[in-house]
């Protein structure tokens, strides 16, 4: 069995690879889709209309939530306030798909989960059209997303016999490329109709696009390769971890450590990025005032249209030995990520309104960052965790994605205390570091890495 590809492996009817990666990957640019259209109005809606005076004591629980919030990181303003709610949000989306992982691995199965997931994250956006349940909003989006993430991933890895590294990579930057179609038509539509017809009406659309994609798995659910059976996962789970196989959860958890400070620098953007944006970039363009939702956009689109060139890039490096490997990309993505934020430094002390093409330029690089930094993680850990951990890994590879997430809402609450220059300059360095570390230890975590 050990080398045996899996049977979905053998179907190679989506471009080439199994027909069940053209199901996960449209499943997850719905869900996608919905997820980024809503983030991206998430921070205005609230710093421009919910948390007003007027309007913010409409939220059940709020004061409660507040109050503890502020016991931690002391009085907040407006802005911070936003910042930090955002911060939490997207961290414990990311924080979940451990505990989705774990309940996938040990109790209901993948699928299942994928599928709960998705329906309780539909429930989250038409919660969202209401004032009342916006922290319970929160909470059935953050759930279902802890469902639905880990586990679709560690569905992809599956497609591939162990191994195919290099079509593993492919499945995954596919699969990435799936993401961020969703990434970049979300805040497309949702902020157009937000600024057109009301925050609400962006909501409901993200909602909507939710459904789509539950839809979108159940029709494919068929071709999804198999849970592993009771009796298997029993007696995988009984196996103790070798001492290699110790070793590779370790480096694996250094590795995903190391790709925090390039997440903290890359999903500034959707935060503080797009306040800065509203009140210091010109937004008027042949004279449509482009909305700052858009700029959300901007990254993803550059991850899709990118994958083809990367792609021959890579094939061309590795016909002649010199493709980095996965520790190679993943330093590659944070010396961009910090050269993307470096590019805002001069912008910021040029003048008081900052061109537009300058956080465009800014947003197109942090979106090849992303190429290069999170599908061979992703790849990396599918390839090499072992298989009784492999769901609950894929899940903990969110980890650095939650801690990079709340490290980006406590960031942002110096906002207003820096001039712009700093804080851009900060997250410049903040990448960097990511760089230094994935440089400076490939090597000893390569040789703790099985093949």
């Amino acid at each position: 069995m050990g080398d045996e590809p899996p049977v979905a492996a053998r179907d190679t009817s989506f471009f080439g690879e199994p027909k069940a990666l053209g199901y996960l990957a449209f499943t997850e640019a719905w869900e996608r889709f919905s997820y980024y259209g809503m983030t991206a109005l998430l921070v205005l809606y609230m710093t421009e209309a919910l948390f007003l005076p007027d309007r913010i004591d409409r939220i059940a629980g709020f004061a409660v939530f507040r109050h503890a919030l502020e016991g931690v990181f002391g009085p907040m303003t407006t802005i911070a306030l936003a910042s930090q709610v955002l911060g939490l949000y997207t961290a414990f989306a990311y924080f979940t798909p451990v505990l989705g992982g774990l309940i996938a691995d040990r109790w209901i199965g993948r699928r299942v989960a994928v599928a709960l997931g998705a329906i309780l994250m539909s429930a989250g956006h038409i919660a969202m059209a209401f004032d009342a349940s916006f922290l319970v909003a929160l909470l059935l989006l953050i759930v279902g997303c802890g469902l639905l993430k880990g586990n679709i991933s560690s569905q992809v890895g599956e497609l591939y016999p162990e191994g195919d590294s290099e079509g593993r990579t492919r499945g995954f930057s596919i699969f990435s490329m799936g993401i961020n179609v969703g990434a970049v038509v979300g805040p497309l539509l949702c902020g157009l109709l937000a600024q057109i017809y009301g925050w609400h009406a962006g909501f409901a659309l993200a909602g909507g696009l939710m459904l789509i994609g539950l839809v979108t798995y159940l029709v494919g659910y068929k071709h999804m390769p198999g849970d592993r059976k009771a009796a298997d996962r029993i007696a995988v789970e009984h196996k103790p971890l070798t001492s290699t196989e110790w070793r590779t959860v370790a480096a694996l958890g250094v590795v995903t450590a190391i790709t925090v400070f390039q997440s903290i620098a890359y999903y500034q953007n959707t935060n503080l990025g797009l306040v800065w944006a509203e009140k210091a970039v010109d937004l008027n363009l042949l004279g449509f005032h482009m909305p700052v939702a858009w700029f959300s956009s901007i990254d993803p689109f550059a991850s899709v249209i990118c994958v083809p060139p990367l792609f021959a890039l890579w094939r061309w490096q590795s016909a002649r030995g010199k493709e980095p490997d996965d520790m190679g990309k993943i330093a590659l993505g944070a010396w961009m990520a910090a050269f993307a934020n470096l590019l805002l430094v001069p912008a910021c002390l040029a003048g008081d309104r900052t061109p537009l093409v300058i956080p465009v330029i800014y947003d197109f690089i942090l979106g090849v960052a992303f190429l290069y930094y999170w599908p061979p993680l992703l790849a990396l850990v599918s390839r090499t965790a072992p298989a009784k951990l492999k769901a609950t890994l894929m899940g903990a590879v969110f980890l650095s994605l939650f801690v990079g997430n709340a490290l980006v809402g406590w960031i942002g609450g110096f906002y207003e205390k820096m001039s712009p220059a700093s804080f851009w300059f900060m997250h410049a360095g903040i990448a960097a570091v990511g760089g230094v570390l994935a440089t400076v230890l490939a090597r000893p975590l390569k040789r703790n890495l099985s093949a």
